[in-house]
């Protein structure tokens, strides 16, 4: 397994041993105990989604405390250009984002630990994605970003007939969540 470290420390791309033959392949998805050394937390939650047209995008999304999560991610099928946006308001990286072309092919994982904005864009048809999560879902405590701040400075491959929920057309600027004082106060980071 090869660990990449991106430019925001604790977000990782993680590259699994993957073993080939003209049969095909195996890969270990997820082994806690070798997560664990990696500094990653255990995971309560799995979920998977179908994206179905190319320019599918979903998020920014992040959960607040209590139910703030952690999310380690891999593509079953398919690829996607996957975004981790940082919300912690206290942090040195606040409102910088990091990407990773995740793929079926190139077998790798983003990690993505609590106090981010996730969202992913879909860059083939039919894509499967599947992620771990450190907390479970809370609909009262989900919260988003939206997808094309410009604060946030994500370089979307694909800007032209996307697919995206009226939910996450809908949500907030970064720097508006600076002006309302509870919304502000969600993104503290309380460990």
């Amino acid at each position: 397994m090869n660990v990449i470290q991106t430019e925001i420390p604790g977000v990782l791309i993680i590259e699994p041993d993957v073993f080939s033959d003209e049969r095909g392949y195996f890969k270990e998805t997820y082994n806690r105990d070798r997560y664990r050394e990696l500094g990653l937390p255990d995971f309560v939650q799995d979920n998977l989604s179908l994206s179905i047209p190319v320019g599918t995008l979903r998020g920014l999304h992040y959960q607040v405390a209590p139910f703030a999560q952690g999310k380690l991610i891999q593509v079953v099928q398919g690829e996607v250009f996957d975004v981790a946006a940082d919300i912690r308001r206290d942090s040195s990286t606040f409102g910088k984002s990091v990407s990773a072309i995740l793929s079926a092919e190139n077998h790798r994982q983003f990690y993505i630990p609590e106090g981010f904005a996730h969202a992913f864009l879909t860059t083939k048809p039919g894509t499967i994605f599947s992620y771990k999560c450190t907390n479970v879902y809370s609909k009262d405590h989900d919260r988003g970003i939206f997808w094309d701040d410009p604060a946030l400075g994500i370089d979307w491959p694909i800007r032209e007939g996307l697919t995206i929920s009226q939910k996450d057309t809908n949500h907030p600027a970064l720097a508006s969540l600076e002006s309302d004082p509870v919304r502000w106060e969600e993104l503290k980071i309380v460990k």
